[in-house]
């Protein structure tokens, strides 16, 4: 993509309603524009890395095993009468009424009608376990929306349900996804820790959220620093198999979110050099929650012996749009944003430093082909502006590599690749730029 025919509205000051990092470097980086309180629209920067999120979520949702699908944003209001949950879930929740005067609903969340899915097409134990998710916008009405997409009333969500026989299989569902999430959070540059959770809303008794750690977070969290070290498994793992040592494994150093928080098992469990209480930012949550909403709508199979038994279900969340913001939380500098080269919006930039200069403009054009040719997402920045300008336009967007052609190296036949996240830089022949891309 050429800079002259991108839109990239770049803001020289920061808007004041940004409080928060991520919201100020998304709205000066041009990712996106505030339509409303807690609402947005997602301009194309934005919207490619949200699109690279999304995509590696569902490579590790349809890894574990789970089956995409996709339901409306509108809900019945009857669905939610049938589970209880309609007059009790509160003025988060946007009722609205069509023109035939049917009470429908903005969905939260959507536990009853993948319950109400569920009934209608599946009645044997034989289709168990059946895990199936969706990724989708949300909305919640949210009293004070604030730190742009991290507490916004509209949002992105995938959401997962499992349907299992009985309370073993339904766990061995709930350690898939939580091996899932440990592998999702890591492919994005994160290290999301599990900590143990209210289930809230959802309803259950078995809960995790994914935190990263950061001091701009909305949650206080406790955890031992041992689970800072653990081990992401690697792509061999076999979902399969028994996953109960790795969830063991992640959830035997102390980790708790404030709200479940043990103060007295944290400080006989923990030694004092290893206690960690900071805040940090959930981008993910799974729960475990029985036969809350197959009891209440009657959600049956009948099982090996010929009897209807009630399934028992879980859900699993993850903040599509949540992550970018937390992901730039973590991933910054006081130039800009340092994304993670799998969910950044381009890999690498060119940034051509004369631009009158026919020599630097043809290197810049071979260098720009020829990353194109080998599938490379690259951004050229053609633009009139002075090299000061396109450094500051570069960090600020936070494209992962920089390759700065400028009329002295080429006489020595070199460009200068410069790595955003740590600003190393050298000088190498375009040849030798290419390859390290190829490679």
């Amino acid at each position: 993509m050429r800079l002259s025919r991108f839109f990239l509205p770049i803001l020289k000051e920061t808007p004041k309603e940004a409080e928060i990092v991520s919201h100020r470097l998304m709205l000066r980086a041009g990712m996106m524009r505030q339509e409303a309180a807690g609402i947005y629209s997602w301009l194309p920067l934005g919207i490619r890395v949200l699109k690279n999120i999304e995509r590696i979520v569902r490579e590790e949702q349809n890894r574990a095993g789970a089956i995409e699908v996709l339901m409306p944003t509108l809900q019945l209001a009857d669905l939610w009468r049938e589970s209880g949950r309609y007059d009790a879930y509160g003025p988060e929740m946007l009722r609205i009424q069509d023109r035939h005067k049917r009470e429908l609903l903005y969905g939260p969340t959507n536990e009853e009608m993948i319950t109400a899915i569920f009934r209608t097409f599946v009645k044997s134990y034989r289709s168990l376990p059946l895990n199936l998710y969706h990724i989708q916008w949300k909305f919640r009405d949210e009293q004070r929306p604030r730190f742009g997409v991290m507490r916004g009333r509209e949002f992105l969500m995938k959401d997962a349900y499992s349907f299992d026989i009985d309370e073993d299989a339904a766990r061995r569902s709930y350690n898939r996804m939580f091996v899932a999430y440990l592998r999702t959070f890591a492919r994005m540059g994160l290290k999301a820790i599990p900590m143990r959770a209210e289930t809230g809303p959802i309803g259950g008794d078995l809960s995790h959220e994914f935190i990263v750690l950061a001091e701009t977070g909305e949650s206080g969290v406790y955890c031992n620093s041992d689970v800072l070290n653990l081990p992401i498994p690697g792509e061999d793992i076999d979902y399969d198999g028994d996953l109960t040592p790795i969830v063991k494994q992640w959830t035997q150093p102390y980790a708790a979110t404030e709200d479940v928080h043990d103060n007295a098992r944290f400080e006989s469990e923990v030694p004092n050099d290893k206690r960690i209480h900071t805040r940090g930012i959930e981008v993910g949550q799974i729960f475990y929650f029985g036969t809350k909403y197959s009891d209440a709508m009657k959600a049956m199979v009948t099982g090996a012996d010929g009897a209807e038994r009630l399934i028992h279900g879980g859900s699993y969340g993850v903040g599509v749009s949540r992550l970018v913001g937390a992901i730039i939380e973590a991933c910054h500098d006081e130039n800009g944003i340092k994304w993670p080269e799998s969910i950044a919006p381009f890999r690498v930039s060119i940034l051509n430093l004369k631009q009158d200069s026919a020599e630097t403009g043809a290197a810049c054009e071979e260098l720009y082909d020829k990353l194109n040719a080998q599938g490379i997402d690259v951004l050229y920045d053609d633009s009139d502006q002075r090299p000061g300008g396109k450094f500051a336009t570069a960090d600020l967007i936070g494209v992962p590599w920089q390759i700065l052609v400028g009329p002295k190296g080429l006489a020595e036949g070199k460009v200068e690749l410069k790595r955003r996240v740590d600003g190393s830089r050298e000088m190498l022949s375009p040849a030798d730029a290419l390859a390290r891309f190829a490679a």
